[in-house]
């Protein structure tokens, strides 16, 4: 049985994802846009920032923004333990780090598996999500990164 070209090139087509778990819910960014996970360090809090903004860290010689996801989201903050991690992102050009729950593992999923968003997930804003992904016995929230912040608060974390 012969397969035109473009159903084949659609069924391949992998998404590389890294999964990670903010309260029950769990969400997967691409690959490419990890540039590392991290451990929790020491946040240093700078004043009058958003609430969603934790403050920054020094990583390696370089300053980089944290922004809790929890507050992002709207959700209850949660007390650090050790599972706790902040996945460094670049967003627009510029580093910033995400405090999650847990960082879960790495997948690859066919690209057919992911529909559109419903107008809001797990109290999520569908703003941030652009589709969700459908695993044998769960479903993977796909965050935007480009869309998760605003120009605004880009000009205020490059101001940090």
């Amino acid at each position: 049985m012969a397969m035109d070209s473009s159903q084949k090139k659609q069924d391949d087509e992998l998404l590389q994802l890294v999964t990670f778990s903010i309260g029950e819910e769990e969400f997967g960014v691409n690959i490419l846009k990890v540039q590392e996970i991290i451990r929790t360090m020491e946040i240093t809090k700078v004043p009058r920032s958003p609430d969603f903004v934790e403050g920054v860290i020094n990583l390696r010689g370089k300053v980089i923004p944290i922004i809790d996801l929890r507050r992002r989201f709207g959700l209850a903050p949660r007390p650090e333990d050790k599972d706790t991690r902040i996945i460094v992102i670049e967003i627009n050009s510029i580093i910033v780090g995400f405090v999650v729950d847990a960082v879960s593992e790495v997948l690859r999923i066919p690209a057919s598996t992911v529909g559109p968003p419903p107008p809001v997930v797990a109290g999520v804003e569908s703003d941030y999500i652009s589709g969700v992904g459908q695993l044998a016995d769960r479903l993977l929230i796909m965050l935007d990164l480009d869309r998760l912040l605003s120009s605004e608060d880009i000009s205020m974390l490059c101001a940090m």
